[in-house]
This record gives C-alpha cells, sequence and structure tokens, in this order.
C-alpha cells in the first residue's frame, strides 16, 4: 500500500480501440456497431497505475480524444495525483476554449483514472475510499434493443432478461407512432408485468410530437420516457414532463453539474441520469449526486457500469444501473451481475483491468 497524498503524475499512457459490438444498437440517429474506446493508464512515479476509459460515440472522435489526451500527458507532468486540483487546473486551462464536448470528455478521463490511483494506492475499493460500502445496485440490461421491429425486439428483449435482470430498456422514435406502441406492447408481452421497462427517444422528436407520443404511451407501464426531445431544451422537456403522466428521464448529456443544475431549476425532468464522463468523472458525479439529493430526484446512472456501480453506491438518491457490455472485451475482469444487481468486486480501486491480449487484437493503428 502506497500513502495516497505521496501520488506524483508521471505519465498518461492512452491507445486507441475499436471494440465490436456483440448486439450492434439501431437508434433513431444510427446504428452503433463498435465501441470506440480510449484507454487510460495514469502512471505515477510511485509505481501505482490508473485505469479508466472513455467511450467517444463515434469512431470520428477517437483519435482527437486520444491526441488531446497525449498532449496534456507532458502539461500534468510531475503534478499531485489531487483530484480536486487537477480538475481546478484544468478547468482554468479550458476556460476560454470552454470545458465541454471532446475537452471535457478528456478531463473526466483524467479525474476517473486519477481516483483509480487513489483508491488503489489506498487499498480501497473506490466506494469505500468515497465513504461508502460495497452495496449492490439495482441493475437494468440496455444492450441492444434497438430499432429493430416489435417481433425481434420482443425476441431480444427475453435473451436481455434470461441472465436475471429485472429491467431492460427499448429505444422508440420509429416514423409512425403506432409502430412506438406496438414494440413496447409487444416488448412487455414478452418479459411479463415482474420486469421493469424503460425507454428512450434519443432526442428524436420535436416538442408537439414528444407530447402526442407520451399520451399514446401513458399506461403502457413504462417507468420512464428517456430523452424525448433535445436534450439542451430544458424548456421543452419541462413542456413534455408537465403534461406527459409518464416519468421523464434525462441527464446523459449534461456537461458537468452547472448544466444538471439549470435542468433541475428548469423543472426539466422526474430522474435524472448523469453520465460518469460528460458530468466530470468522479469528481463531476460527486457534485451531480448532492444536486440530486437537495432536489429529490432519483439518480441512475449511463453507461461506464465498472465506475458507476462505485458512484451509485455512495448517491443517497440512486435508482438504476444501466448495464452495457461494450468494454467488456478489453477487461480482464468484467462487472458481475447477480439476480439483477450489480456487485462490485473487493478489489483496489474501480476494478478495471484490461486483457492485454485483447487490447492488441482491436487497437486502432
Amino acid at each position: 500500500m502506497t500513502s495516497n497524498a505521496s501520488l506524483t503524475l508521471r505519465e498518461l499512457r492512452v491507445r486507441a480501440v475499436q471494440v465490436p459490438l456483440r448486439l450492434p444498437l439501431q437508434t433513431s440517429g444510427g446504428t452503433v456497431r463498435v465501441a470506440p474506446l480510449a484507454l487510460i493508464d495514469l502512471l505515477t512515479e510511485q509505481g501505482v497505475t490508473g485505469h479508466a476509459y472513455l467511450f467517444c460515440y463515434t469512431p470520428l472522435a477517437l483519435k482527437p480524444v486520444v491526441q488531446l489526451l497525449q498532449n496534456l500527458s507532458e502539461f500534468l507532468k510531475g503534478d499531485a495525483v489531487a483530484p480536486l486540483e487537477i480538475d481546478l487546473k484544468l478547468q482554468r486551462t479550458f476556460r476560454l476554449l470552454g470545458a465541454t464536448g471532446l475537452t471535457a470528455i478528456a478531463m473526466a478521463g483524467i479525474d476517473m483514472a486519477a481516483w483509480d490511483a487513489q483508491a488503489r494506492a489506498a487499498g480501497l475499493p473506490l466506494a469505500r475510499l468515497l465513504g461508502g460500502t460495497l452495496r449492490r445496485v439495482p441493475a437494468y440490461n440496455s444492450c441492444g434493443l434497438g430499432i429493430i421491429g416489435a417481433v425481434r425486439a420482443a425476441a431480444e428483449a427475453v435473451e436481455l432478461i434470461a441472465p436475471g435482470f429485472s429491467g431492460v430498456k427499448v429505444r422508440l422514435g420509429y416514423p409512425e407512432m403506432k409502430t412506438d406502441v406496438e414494440v413496447v406492447r409487444a416488448v412487455r408481452r414478452a418479459i411479463g408485468e415482474g420486469v421493469h421497462l424503460m425507454s428512450d427517444y434519443n432526442q428524436t422528436l420535436s416538442v408537439a410530437e414528444s407530447l402526442r407520443r407520451c399520451e399514446a404511451l401513458r399506461g403502457e407501464g413504462l417507468a420512464w420516457i428517456e430523452e424525448p426531445t433535445r436534450a439542451d431544451d430544458h424548456d421543452g422537456h419541462a413542456q413534455i414532463r408537465r403534461k406527459a403522466g409518464v416519468p421523464i428521464q434525462i441527464g446523459e448529456n449534461w456537461w458537468g453539474p452547472h448544466d444538471m443544475a439549470k435542468s433541475i431549476a428548469a423543472g426539466s425532468c422526474d430522474l435524472g441520469m448523469p453520465d460518469a464522463m460528460k458530468i466530470g468523472g468522479v469528481t463531476g458525479w460527486l457534485r451531480a449526486a448532492a444536486l440530486g439529493e437537495a432536489a429529490g430526484m432519483p439518480i441512475s446512472s449511463h453507461l461506464f457500469p465498472e465506475i458507476s456501480a462505485h458512484l451509485l453506491a455512495v448517491s443517497p438518491t440512486a435508482q438504476w444501473l444501466e448495464y452495457v457490455d461494450w468494454a467488456e472485451p478489453v477487461l480482464q475482469t468484467p462487472l458481475r451481475i447477480e439476480q439483477g444487481e450489480a456487485v462490485i468486486a473487493d478489489v483496489p480501486g474501480s476494478g478495471i483491468e484490461w486483457n492485454d491480449a485483447a487490447v492488441q487484437r482491436m487497437l486502432v493503428p
């Protein structure tokens, strides 16, 4: 065990991989077939290494994110691995450029790797370092269930709950409203009444069309309707929320806690879903969890299930962990799910370790 107060950043080693998805995800905005991931190793002078990964959404953004992280390696070299201080330094550095988009993504990756290094140096799982316990977190399966029609969606939903998940999420936004309803009903018949069914529009509708479809889906037993309209339209979501009759979930596109605060002030959602990468890593998440508690808002996670399990374990209003298996092929030990709950491993850090042989096979030249 190394004193975490003594850690000094030596280097950021970053690798780009493209991981094929076991179940390609077809949304109303396009089809995701590979996960473009930036793998980060934060090396310290004391021999402790923190790990994290970033999901860059499109291969077009992967190399720019990797390049930015490599640029920041020399900039941060010699600094204490103190996440709050690193965050302050990077916020000041990028204030004029703006700490959103690819800049925010890179900053969050460094933050997550720094917290992982801190936890490893202390010999503690991240959740315990943050003051929590290794409590189990309810998880729903968010793999697949894209825009594939009622018959295929029903069959795929049965496959997704087979490992014991107590919830699944279906993507909506078909050209015809009636198809959305048909898909929801087909999936519900397939999984039964005892399984939670979430839905996601991926920002595809206008406010007016959102209201029409929410009305059509009212009474179908949905746990929530996610991002029916543009993520940055807080007023539009507030209009939808007032009339929907179904809980409205947003938050995966909150760029930091300040964005979340604006959304809460506008009354734009019933439920919040911060993304560990976009909210600002562990540091940003802790601030977001405090906002959620103050607002009495249930908080779920978006992607990054390995680190999100730790973060939800220390979130007062934690609700659901979104489970995806996208990074599992490059991990030594994937997150374990038992009886519909995420089980946090009792090992130092976030539990992320690379499967180096798999990483080598999937490296982007």
